[in-house]
């Protein structure tokens, strides 16, 4: 989207160009715009008048390029488990990229409040929201929350997840049902709510944050990752089901990120961990927020659904 203007300084061709875009962003969900050239009259570089009035039309030009922008609506986006960890770098980078960004969390407040403040520093613009996604009301209650204050939802982040590790064998009923809780049943009910709005305005996109361990399995961890797995077959369903509205649904499943978790191992099982990984080293949070936002955000991602982005 561009803005062109031609015009003569004594017969020699000059053009101004203007990108049109939001600012740090240029994402799918806009409207195309386009500026009608604006025919400039020949002038003398002696011209003072002359001179002035091609400023003046200048100015007229970028005036309505302004305005035009103000006017583009920003993408809606949820990130769950947004305050900290891979939902918080997801957070930052959409809000920094122009969209408006709610940030749910369940019980790190203070965190949440200081991600939403560091979207507004940036340009952006942010809610908070307090509210456990393994329950119904608390999901109706902040898609009604986002719906009030922007009216609709474009993009949803399934990122909101917890640990209960154990050998089988050992593991307690309570254990297992809070991850899968959490990290399944948590997916299902934001994606069938925020869907109800991208249906109607037949357009939306969903990532939901899975794991690779939902593929491979770890020892300890067989209620994350079950959850994990049904989130990749879940995604794989539900990309069919929304397709005819053209609602792109895709998973991410992540390996070794640096968190809080990674850095209480010990140096022996840390080592036997990178040993593991091609590059050698722990991936980062602000790396899976990139792929995020790619199937997110990029006209280059329309066409891909139903897919599992390993990272």
């Amino acid at each position: 989207m561009a803005a062109t203007i031609g015009f003569n300084t004594v017969g020699a061709p000059v053009r101004l160009f203007r990108q049109l875009s939001h600012p740090r962003s240029s994402y799918p969900l806009l409207g195309g715009v386009r500026l009608h050239r604006v025919a400039l009259t020949r002038f003398s570089s002696s011209s003072s008048s002359s001179s002035s009035g091609i400023r003046a039309q200048v100015a007229a030009v970028e005036q309505s390029s302004a305005a035009v922008s103000q006017n583009v609506e920003a993408p809606v986006v949820i990130v769950t488990g947004a305050s900290r960890g891979i939902g918080k770098a997801v957070a930052l980078t959409l809000g920094k990229s122009g969209c408006k960004v709610l940030v749910n969390y369940a019980r790190s407040s203070k965190e949440a409040e200081l991600v939403s403040k560091e979207i507004e520093a940036s340009g952006g613009q942010a809610l908070t929201f307090g509210g456990d996604v393994s329950k119904e009301e608390d999901v109706a209650a902040m898609i009604k929350t986002v719906v009030d204050a922007w009216g609709t939802i474009d993009v949803l982040v399934n990122n909101a997840g917890i640990t209960r590790d154990g050998l089988l064998m050992r593991m307690k009923t309570s254990q297992w049902q809070e991850v899968i809780d959490l990290n399944l049943t948590g997916v299902f009910l934001c994606t069938q709510a925020a869907a109800k709005i991208m249906m109607k305005q037949r357009k939306g996109r969903i990532i939901n944050i899975a794991s690779v361990v939902g593929l491979v399995g770890n020892v300890g961890q067989a209620n994350y990752s079950a959850a994990k797995a049904g989130v990749i077959g879940f995604t794989k369903s539900v990309a069919k089901e929304y397709s005819s509205r053209s609602i792109n649904v895709n998973a991410v499943a992540p390996g070794f990120i640096a968190s809080d978790m990674t850095a209480k191992l010990g140096e022996d099982i840390e080592k036997k961990i990178l040993g593991t990984i091609p590059l050698g080293r722990y991936g980062k949070p602000e790396e899976v927020a990139g792929l995020v936002e790619f199937l997110a955000l990029n006209p280059a991602a329309s066409y891909i659904t139903g897919q599992v982005n390993f990272y």
